[in-house]
Formats: C-alpha cells, structure tokens, sequence
C-alpha cells in the first residue's frame, strides 16, 4: 500500500471561483502546508491563480504539489458544454505543467448550491443518461491526448450518479481505459452506500479517492425529511474521519490488501466555513490518518 495523502480547498470550505464568504487562496495554502499536507488540489478553476509562473512558485515556496483538480458542469446538457470545456482546458493546462496526474470530473448539481432549490429533474432519462456518458467520454478523450491527463468521475451527491447502483451502471457504461472513479468515500457514506464494499469491488477502477466522513445522526434526519445537500453541509453534515460513520480502520484494512497505490485527498464540505474553523480540522485529519497507516 502506497497512500499520498493530500487536502483541497473544499476543507476550507470553497466552492465557488470567488465568494466572499471564503477563505482566501493565499491563507489556504499557508495553512494546508501548516497542517503537514504534501499534496493539494487546485479547487474550482479561478480559486487559486491561474497565471501558471505565479502559481508555481506560491506552491514551490510551500513545498506543496499537486495532485489534481476537477471540472463541474452538468454533462448531459449540450448547452454547458462551451463551460465545461473552458473548465477542462484551463485546468489541463494548469495540472500538466505542474506535475499533477489527473482530473477529477463532476456532473452538474441538480440543485443550487446555495440556496438548495431544484435546478434540474433529479434523474436522467435514457437520452439524458446517454448523453452523460459520451461526455464523459470526451472530456476523457481531451485529458488524455491532449494532457495526457487520467480522468477520474466524482460520484457526487445530488447529481445524477450519486447512488451505488447508478455508480454500477456508470462503471458498466464507460470505458474502463478511459475512465477510472474518484471515491468520495463521504459522499457515498452520504448516499447510503458501503464505501468500504465499494471499493474492494470496484478498486481496478479507482486509483484516487475523497477522504471525510458522515455524522450517522444527521445522515438519518437527512434522508427522513429531504434535506438539500447545501442544507445538510451547514448542518455539519461531514466530519473529520475519526468522528463519523464510516470505519477508516476497517476501509485502510481494505486499502492495504488491495495494494492500493494512489492518491486520497481529504475533502470534508464545510461551506461556509468561518475563517478559523479549517486548519485544526486539517491538522487533526492529518494526524489521525498517519497514526492508522494511512499516508
């Protein structure tokens, strides 16, 4: 088991390109590199600085590198793709030139982020789902020969491959060469599903993950009375690892007899965040995840 264990802007509690409600770039990296993480993520393209000179030597005087980064849009609407494709080839450019390996693709939320309302039909129909998966494809197809970049899907909550058995189609629909999963092991303890199953089954396909966890107490009120995504992360929705629901002794047992060697960057949603909040979540996440052989 080779584990480079990482953190992104999403622990600090960022969404969005730029939000006032979010801690600023600078004070992100200073105190991800505080916390004893290596490894970063980019965040939303726009976040961090985009021109690469000063990018590169923000995170060269931090002594951090990157692991990647992702794109969001919603994957089976044609009309978004002119965004999406902004989204992947500036962040294309940015992770070839520093050294990252891949790009994490998200399908758009079918609800707002801030305010919760429904934005899209919760579930695809055959056309819908079709079109979800030739996109994939293509972003697959540009982060491979033009970046030689390997992209990874989010299975992301309140999007349209959220639960187990839709991330079973998705994997049965795509092309396992071109597309590998990203296991968000919160997001999918979120859906209801068995992480740690998950990925003893499906690990040929999952070379990088998300690392949080879920308060067991708050899932159950979540999934009596509909609560929205964005509700539920201000509701402290995702904890530290070592506080909620999913078993990381058991899910590194896992991680260990599958030889997993890859990434698994800690993202636990917290927007908005007070500025104060992150770092000694991040320190303690870090801490915690060393003392039981991970990373």
């Amino acid at each position: 088991m080779a584990v480079k264990v990482g953190t992104g802007p999403d622990s600090w509690g960022i969404w969005f390109p730029e939000d006032p409600l979010q801690t600023p770039w600078h004070r992100f990296l200073d105190e991800a590199a505080e916390a004893g993480y290596e490894w970063i993520e980019l965040g939303p393209y726009g976040y961090l600085p985009t021109d690469l000179p000063t990018l590169r030597r923000e995170l060269d005087g931090r002594g951090l590198k990157v692991a990647g980064t992702f794109a969001m849009e919603s994957l089976e609407n044609p009309e978004k793709w002119p965004e999406l494709e902004r989204q992947v080839l500036g962040a294309g450019e940015q992770l070839v030139e520093l050294g990252a390996k891949f790009l994490v693709l998200i399908d758009g939320m079918y609800s707002d982020l801030k305010t919760g309302e429904l934005v899209e039909e919760t579930e695809l129909d055959d056309d819908g789902w079709k079109r979800l998966i030739d996109t994939t494809h293509r972003v697959a197809d540009i982060a491979i020969d033009k970046f030689g970049l390997q992209l990874v899907f989010h299975p992301h909550a309140e999007c349209h491959v959220e639960y187990t058995e839709q991330i079973e189609k998705f994997l049965e629909d795509t092309d396992p060469e071109r597309v590998g999963i990203c296991l968000d092991v919160g997001h999918h303890a979120y859906r209801g599903g068995d992480a740690i199953g998950f990925m003893r089954d499906h690990h040929e396909r999952i070379p990088y993950l998300h690392i949080k966890s879920v308060n067991r107490e708050v899932q159950k009120q979540v999934e009596a009375s509909g609560v929205t995504f964005a509700e539920a992360v201000k509701m402290d929705m995702f904890v530290e690892p070592e506080l909620g629901w999913v078993d990381y002794h058991a899910f590194r047992d896992v991680l260990h007899d599958i030889g997993f060697d890859g990434w698994a960057v800690v993202e636990q949603d917290m927007y908005p965040a007070p500025f104060d909040k992150p770092l000694p979540v991040a320190v303690r996440t870090r801490a915690y995840l060393r003392d039981i052989g991970i990373g």
